[in-house]
């Protein structure tokens, strides 16, 4: 378990600015991990959808999203074939993702839940 927040997106959506902002102004330790230079950690596509359910991790009302061809749409139909596509594409994953030190995990910039979660996020003595 991590000793403090990993946050995985892509550095210039508003969302991802938004969540590491939230982190740097309560002085919260963090690592943020780019989908465009790392790539996504491996099985943790699955793992968030495990989590999550695949529905809340595809974002489905992005540009990448709304640029997909009918096809490419029509083909996510569970789980499987929605990590597919978001390995494809990482742009399609909806962002942030959080790992919390607790081990949970957050989908998506939602200041009340990151306010919430910021107990779990500050750990005595870190």
């Amino acid at each position: 378990m991590n000793k403090h927040a990993v946050v995985h997106g892509i550095p210039n959506c508003d969302s991802v600015k938004k969540a590491r902002a939230w982190f740097e102004a309560r002085g919260i330790a963090y690592t943020f991990h780019d989908f465009r230079k790392h790539g996504i950690p491996d099985g943790a596509l699955e793992a968030w959808c495990a989590a999550k359910g695949w529905q809340t991790v595809l974002n489905r009302k992005g540009t990448s999203w709304r640029q997909l061809d009918d096809a490419g749409r029509a083909s996510v139909v569970d789980a499987a074939s929605a990590c597919v596509l978001m390995a494809i594409q990482p742009s399609l994953i909806k962002r942030p993702v959080v790992a919390w030190p607790d081990g949970s995990l957050s989908v998506g910039w939602n200041e009340a839940e990151f306010t919430e979660r910021s107990a779990a996020a500050v750990t005595p003595g870190t």
